[in-house]
């Protein structure tokens, strides 16, 4: 049993804990043929004459015409696209001495039917870790005021402006492709926290500021439930980003059934609870999480579950509002991604289902144990997903088979938490929940099943030690690198929780 669960574990961090990969797509708008770019403050639009420049006013650039316009822009266009246009078309894009533009980042989601798939080189893909290529209304892009300040954000002055200096860092607690993950303590209130670290260089050469701007704009909106890692704060350096966000000590469920294997119905039944009301959270908030999966919900002190990661979010979906965003981990990407059908919020209902047969079965629903190389693919994977019926374990409960089959549906219109109008409700009444009571439950007035061992200050036994283990350093600035980033387009980046700030400045 136990070399069965080592080889289960060695191919689920080969190929089910692969993120997403992000691919570059061009997008088609009155015959133009747009491409994600980023450039600096000397670039306007040529549509609204406005500049194109900052922390999400990333724009586009027709690969044939070399048109430049906003996002919000490029459906706007009276003019069709000509290779020859009016010579002051042109004259919009910054002298080629002026570093104009940078390398091309992900569109903020235009939701485009007629995005083309333009493949990266391959450095993007080598170091990112999910699967991505993102769409969007331009009609549904947020005002970027409201977007870099939080919807009940506040302009820092100086006086309350926090900075490195402000905290101590005690220990590696995780890290990503773009990010790692400190434990800090706030030396004014000595509060713990964790804070996520992002070289900009990074950010600049994998073009993901977009992947920034969404994060951090999903943290703040998760400050208002208790199920979601809230945003204490942001502040930057000249070379890094620095997000400072609850800090949950209790491990995620991937560290512990690692060493459960798998866990008693009961149990999956309150998380998958807390679950299902953090995803209502969002989705009432117009967000797709996109990225559920057992390293992403940790476990508090006390037991209660915190969803955390908002890099793969989308927002700005209305009910019946739809995607076609490829992303996500590989083992949790719903049927309707991979057929290339566009989408809503059914993929995080997908995914849970997913989630809950791993913990209730101790497996993956997909798993493929084989020693054939040509089976341990993630394009096998994903031809298991679509066509292999999904078998129940005998072991379960009538009840739990019933709710995986909701969650399991390969049918978006008819999974479970589907409907439109009833999804949620249809959840909630479901016989696998009917013991819950929700109001309780969303108060976290009932009992975890699990407590987490927190033997000292921070509960460092609930992390892995592949991570805590390492220096905490920061490696030297390189100023060369440095010289090289654009710092206009992390502008607006700072900022503080006001539910936090008054508090802290009365300690």
């Amino acid at each position: 049993m136990l070399l069965t669960l080592l080889f289960y574990l060695r191919v689920k961090e080969s190929i089910y804990r692969r993120g997403a990969r992000r691919w570059r797509k061009l997008y088609r708008a009155s015959g133009h043929l747009f491409q994600a770019k980023r450039f600096n403050r000397r670039a306007c639009c040529g549509h609204c004459r406005e500049r194109i420049w900052g922390l999400g006013g990333q724009g586009y650039k027709c690969i044939n015409c070399k048109l430049l316009v906003h996002k919000r822009c490029h459906r706007l266009l009276p003019q069709t696209c000509q290779k020859l246009m009016d010579r002051a078309m042109p004259s919009q894009e910054p002298p080629s001495d002026a570093r104009s533009e940078e390398e091309g980042v992900p569109p903020d989601d235009p939701e485009d039917a007629d995005g083309i798939p333009f493949l990266p080189h391959n450095r993007a893909m080598d170091k990112t870790d999910d699967i991505e290529t993102e769409d969007s209304d331009p009609n549904r892009l947020q005002d970027i005021s409201a977007v870099v300040d939080g919807i009940d954000g506040i302009k820092l002055s100086q006086g309350v402006a926090l900075g490195l200096g402000d905290f101590e860092l005690i220990r590696v607690i995780g890290r990503g492709s773009y990010a790692k993950v400190l434990l800090v303590r706030l030396k004014k209130t000595e509060q713990a926290y964790a804070m996520k670290v992002v070289k900009k260089e990074l950010v600049h050469d994998d073009e993901d500021i977009d992947w920034v701007q969404t994060e951090k704009h999903v943290f703040e909106q998760a400050s208002m439930n208790p199920f979601l890692v809230g945003l204490h704060s942001c502040f930057q350096t000249e070379s890094r980003l620095f997000l400072v966000i609850e800090y949950v000590n209790g491990g995620d469920l991937m560290f512990h059934m690692q060493r459960q294997r798998k866990l008693p119905e009961d149990h999956a039944r309150f998380y998958a609870a807390e679950i299902c009301i953090a995803l209502n959270f969002l989705h009432e908030k117009g967000i797709i999480y996109r990225d559920l999966k057992l390293d992403n919900v940790l476990l508090d002190h006390e037991g209660h579950v915190k969803l955390t990661d908002y890099g793969m979010c989308k927002e700005g979906i209305r009910p019946g509002d739809t995607t076609s965003t490829f992303c996500g981990t590989p083992n949790y990407i719903a049927p309707e991604i991979l057929r290339g059908e566009d989408y809503g919020f059914s993929v995080d209902w997908w995914a849970l289902g997913v989630l809950m047969f791993e913990m209730m079965a101790g497996r993956s629903p997909f798993d493929i144990i084989t020693d054939n190389p040509d089976m341990n693919t993630e394009e096998y994977l994903f031809q298991v997903i679509l066509e292999k019926p999904i078998r129940i374990p005998r072991s379960l409960s009538v009840k739990a088979a019933g709710v995986l089959k909701g969650f399991l549906n390969k049918d978006p219109k008819e999974r479970l938490g589907c409907q439109v109008q009833t999804g949620f409700t249809d959840i909630k009444s479901h016989t696998f929940f009917r013991s819950i009571g929700w109001d309780q439950l969303e108060k976290k007035e009932m009992t975890p099943p699990f407590k987490p061992q927190i033997s000292d200050e921070y509960g460092l036994e609930n992390f892995d030690t592949q991570f805590t283990n390492e220096p905490v350093q920061l490696t030297p600035d390189d100023q060369d690198v440095i010289k090289r980033i654009d710092q206009s387009e992390f502008e607006g980046f700072e900022y503080i929780n006001p539910l936090l700030l008054s508090t802290e400045e009365s300690v």
